[in-house]
């Protein structure tokens, strides 16, 4: 499945971890989903969006 918000398509982030050795190795940073119901076109669907979108109310709650 893939990591990326239904909502507003935010996905993971790639980049370096540095050590004090100034090292550099591949890390990715994730998006914090959450699967939940919710109301898509009036219907109650389960869908995969990100904290962020859930908090700032672009998604309605299904009951």
């Amino acid at each position: 499945m893939a990591q990326r918000c239904e909502i507003c398509g935010k996905h993971p982030a790639v980049g370096n971890t540095v050590s004090h050795a100034n090292k550099h190795t591949k890390r990715r940073w994730l998006p914090n989903l959450i699967t939940m119901r919710a109301l898509v076109a009036g219907r109650a669907q389960r869908v995969r969006v990100c904290t962020r979108c859930l908090k700032a109310g672009k998604v309605t709650k299904a009951i």
